[in-house]
């Protein structure tokens, strides 16, 4: 098994960032030509999705997130939280999560990623700006 993170540092507080090539970079250095990849985000308020890498789709894909976890929502995450000694205000990118998932999963073979000729990985980002740390997992011979 090899195992390498990609560390990011989000400008916005909501962003989607393609991160296929990096993904295909540590495929590539972990040698493994048969078996499988795993992107997972390490954070709960950001996401690991995959969709075409148009500017249009990513507009509709925010729209669409933005109408399911609107800012101005009475949520109750949004709320004093005595283990963490603040208060929370995050609950969008905690729902917003949750709908795009936290990791994907692709096939290698013969050492390259095995995926659709429109299919991008996303690193999503709910409640930056932040550091951000993505595992890559790669298994196989």
């Amino acid at each position: 098994m090899f195992v390498k993170p990609i560390t990011l540092l989000t400008k916005n507080y909501n962003e989607m960032l393609v991160i296929t090539p990096q993904v295909e970079q540590i495929v590539a250095q972990s040698g493994v030509q048969n078996g499988m990849v795993t992107v997972i985000t390490k954070h709960t308020t950001t996401g690991i999705t995959v969709n075409e890498a148009l500017e249009c789709l990513e507009s509709d894909i925010d729209c669409a997130l933005q109408r399911f976890a609107p800012e101005d929502f009475p949520y109750s995450h949004a709320r004093m939280l005595k283990d963490y000694g603040s208060t929370a205000g995050n609950p969008t990118g905690h729902l917003k999560a949750h709908i795009t998932g936290n990791h994907c999963h692709f096939i290698i073979m013969e050492g390259e990623l095995v995926k659709g000729g429109a299919q991008e990985i996303y690193f999503c980002e709910f409640d930056g700006p932040a550091q951000r740390t993505i595992l890559v997992t790669v298994q196989g011979e």
